[in-house]
């Protein structure tokens, strides 16, 4: 994009951003203050991150019917799910998409926790009690889930792909790019490789981050290294890096 001045952006967090956002660990608020210096207008839409996609799409796209100027929207993880979910619907006014890091085609880490019920239990309770909606979207992440959603929407997506620009970032995590409380990202990582997800971020492979007909990015780093501060870490410069190429 040559200019963000007076551009709206919509910001789609992923699951548990608005805990991350809510306790001050900054997620995602480095890019929406660069955002804001280059004159963009931030709106980031108080979503239950833990509610079914379908929800949270139909909330995005009554915002985007009611926005004057069409909007960029920016998501990491279960948000571009939703984003896509919602931007299928060829009216709505959109300007473009940037997706990081999203399980497009779902994540052996839901697989893990929906197909064990008293796991499914716990983290529904446990998402639940951080104020992050019904838990429910939980079964939405799943690869089960994914590859028929993708499937069953496969031509409103070509479509998309086609009508607006599209850029989707997958990362992946190992001991070589693993950064200062990448530690959990990098276990789990080695654990989905045992499990044949094949090079991931720590919680979405690679495979999976893939929406067939966007422009698709491949960067280093774990789950959260695109979207949150650190030692390390350069949101905004990945952000600049993304945009200028949009």
């Amino acid at each position: 994009m040559d200019s963000l001045a007076g551009v709206p952006v919509l910001i789609c967090f992923g699951l548990m951003g608005e805990v991350r956002a809510r306790i001050g660990l900054d997620y995602m608020g480095a890019q929406a203050r660069w955002l804001r210096t280059q004159g963009a207008h931030v709106t980031r839409l108080d979503l239950p991150t833990s509610a079914p996609v379908a929800a949270n799409a139909a909330k995005i796209a009554a915002f985007l019917r009611r926005h004057p100027d069409p909007p960029l929207v920016l998501s990491h993880s279960k948000g571009g799910l939703e984003a896509v979910a919602a931007l299928i619907d060829p009216d709505l006014p959109c300007r473009g998409l940037v997706a990081l890091q999203s399980p497009f085609w779902g994540s052996p880490v839901a697989d893990a926790l929906a197909g064990r019920q008293p796991m499914r239990l716990a983290a529904g309770a446990a998402l639940q009690l951080l104020g992050t909606g019904s838990g429910a979207g939980l079964d939405d992440l799943t690869t089960a889930a994914r590859a028929g959603w993708m499937r069953d929407h496969a031509e409103a997506v070509a479509a998309l792909t086609a009508r607006l620009p599209v850029l989707v970032v997958a990362t992946t995590v190992d001991a070589a790019h693993a950064l200062a409380g990448d530690r959990p990202y990098l276990w789990m990582a080695r654990w989905l490789e045992a499990q044949g997800a094949g090079p991931n971020d720590g919680l979405v492979p690679i495979a999976s981050a893939s929406l067939p007909g966007a422009r698709q990015m491949h960067l280093a780093g774990s789950h959260v290294a695109l979207v949150c501060e650190g030692a390390g870490r350069d949101p905004v410069g990945v952000l600049r890096g993304l945009l200028a190429g949009l």
